[in-house]
């Protein structure tokens, strides 16, 4: 199966930029409610955060698994509406609840109400911590300062290996896929009541490193197609070289996600939204770097040159292709980036 990328880029960017869109509106949306784009959990805003074991050596103390209701029907009646209640363990014997920031009083009282309400607990396993909200704007900031970094040294790395204008237009593909996978989770906010932890960040930063190596390899096949063929225009080398590694895209997204769908089935709760988060921005990237970072490149090229941006090319421009094709089909292009060719 042949994809004719450019001629159908309207219906790939249109696909983008609704996805964006609804995002967008989902972030505004909570960030006049939480001052944030999405939900923040306690380690960015601060709080303290209670985790109970029930102690099971006490007859009859474990034959049922803990109720969620039953721990957020006492933080209400204590006046502590809005935090978070978290059963651990396949037995759902532990719960973790995460609420405003409470003194040493109110703490042992809310342990006192949640241990009459569940049962007796065991205190070598009780455990209990406070996150002030200096420091959980550190965490922010330093979070999304490692964001910034990141994408500068992309940026730097793509300018030296291809051109700027490769460089700039892989940024906006990784752009792209933040911007999906944030306003998914904004959405899952509002829908499910999810809060962006720090993993939340971890997993950004890995969608960046992740996405940026397919879109990577996409560029290096359009290099080597113009390599090969100095006339060819920039509309076919895009569609030879996405054509061509399109497998190779496919087959390295799916064997990531696999593993990562048996965690968000089978792992814990914190754990299954860092998945989670990891399988939307990893399929955003396949998607970006195929249909969005390749178009776009192909749109530049073809602006900067005055030829025009036309992706109904004549059907005698795409005979040419197949021998363009017949020159590249021996190249292996699952062998390691660093053994690709130098920049242009």
């Amino acid at each position: 199966m042949k994809l004719n990328i450019i001629k159908q880029r309207t219906l790939w960017w249109f696909i983008s930029g609704a996805i964006i869109l609804v995002g967008v509106v989902s972030m505004a949306l909570s960030w006049q409610q939480y001052g944030a784009p999405i939900r923040p959990s306690l380690d960015f805003i601060g709080g303290t955060r209670l985790q109970l074991t029930r102690d099971c050596s006490t007859a009859a103390n474990c034959t049922q698994p803990i109720e969620t209701s039953t721990v957020q029907k006492v933080l209400d009646d204590q006046g502590l509406t809005g935090g978070s209640v978290q059963l651990l363990g396949s037995d759902r014997q532990s719960v973790v609840v995460r609420t405003r920031n409470l003194d040493v009083d109110q703490r042992d009282q809310l342990q006192k109400g949640i241990e009459a309400a569940i049962g007796q607990t065991d205190p070598n396993l009780t455990q209990s911590d406070t996150v002030g909200p200096i420091l959980g704007k550190q965490l922010l900031t330093t979070g999304l300062l490692s964001l910034i970094v990141s994408f500068g040294l992309i940026a730097a790395y793509l300018s030296l290996r291809f051109q700027l204008d490769y460089a700039i237009l892989a940024i906006v593909a990784l752009l792209h896929d933040l911007l999906v996978t944030l306003g998914i989770f904004s959405l899952l906010g509002w829908l499910i009541g999810y809060e962006a932890d720090s993993l939340f960040i971890v997993a950004l930063l890995t969608i960046v490193g992740f996405s940026v190596n397919d879109t990577v390899v996409i560029y290096d096949r359009i290099r080597e197609t113009l390599k090969l063929n100095p006339n060819q225009p920039i509309n076919d080398a895009v569609d030879i070289a996405v054509n061509d590694t399109l497998s190779r895209s496919i087959n390295t997204t799916l064997t990531t996600v696999l593993p990562l769908i048996s965690i968000v089935l089978f792992g814990g709760e914190s754990l299954k939204f860092f998945a989670l988060a990891l399988i939307t921005g990893f399929v955003a990237g396949v998607y970006s770097s195929i249909f969005i970072a390749s178009t776009l490149l192909a749109w530049w090229r073809s602006r900067s040159e005055g030829s025009g941006f036309d992706g109904d090319d004549s059907d005698g421009d795409r005979v040419t292709n197949d021998e363009a094709i017949n020159d590249l089909s021996d190249n292996d292009y699952s062998e390691p980036l660093d053994s690709m060719p130098n920049a242009l």
